[in-house]
């Protein structure tokens, strides 16, 4: 199967970004999507990593609302070619104790990460079905695995996020589309460097590999999934997360 269009959500974001660019080695033409009214923050993205050398095109969607991701997969479709691979790299967090946490704040993160999960993936399988191949990945989490304090919501919806990967690739597995989902551990991306050092070193401390992981080895992992290499792999999780979470 030739190579064509690679969808990435969040693809502005830190894990995004390397997912987008290791995607555009491996011979795919990138979408890039974005939440952000902001045009001049995705212009100077678009910019930056022009400077690299990647040539990547952003497209706006709200993942929350089901019309806003049929209307861009269908630009997508019309004005771009058709989505081979679809990653599903779009989250939020709104941590809090469940005692104290609003139901806004649990209604914003499995709005973002979970049904924004299917809002995408329904929109581009039906021409995955009829061209007989896709790949979808799903961004999960650690916290999706082993659950985390303060996290009800997010552990919830990464969770969720494994039963969908496992039901929807039996339903597919047949028509030369896989499903994966891939479940990074603590990565040095922006947010993580953003919480304070002695709270970020005693996360450290837990992790057997004694390091935060690199943005770039979630996006190696999502690379081979989306490869001719990953054929036979559906249904999976694969953990990416320095051995702090183990199981079979």
């Amino acid at each position: 199967m030739g190579k064509s269009i690679a969808l990435v959500t969040g693809g502005l974001g830190g894990i995004g970004t390397e997912i987008s660019k290791k995607l555009s080695e491996n011979g795919y033409t990138v979408v890039a999507t974005t939440f952000d009214k902001e045009v001049e923050k995705a212009d100077e993205w678009v910019a930056a990593q022009k400077e690299e050398g990647f040539n990547f095109l952003v497209e706006e969607a709200d993942v929350t609302s089901f019309d806003d991701c049929a209307a861009m997969v269908q630009r997508v479709e019309d004005h771009v070619g058709p989505i081979d691979v679809l990653v599903n790299c779009a989250g939020i967090t709104r941590d809090g104790f469940l005692k104290n946490m609003d139901e806004s704040n649990w209604d914003a993160v499995l709005s973002t990460n979970l049904d924004g999960v299917f809002n995408m993936t329904k929109n581009v399988l039906e021409p995955m079905l009829s061209r007989g191949f896709g790949r979808i990945i799903n961004i999960s989490s650690v916290n999706g695995q082993r659950g985390q304090f303060g996290q009800t919501n997010y552990s919830a919806a990464k969770a969720g996020m494994h039963g969908f990967t496992m039901a929807l690739a039996q339903e597919v597995a047949r028509k030369g589309i896989t499903v994966n989902s891939v479940s990074p551990g603590y990565v040095a991306t922006q947010m993580v460097m953003k919480i304070d050092e002695g709270i970020r070193n005693e996360l450290i401390s837990q992790i057997p590999m004694q390091r935060l992981g690199k943005p770039t080895e979630i996006a190696n992992t999502v690379g081979f999934l989306a490869s001719d290499q990953a054929d036979y792999i559906t249904g999976a999780n694969i953990p990416v997360n320095g051995g702090l979470f183990t199981s079979f």
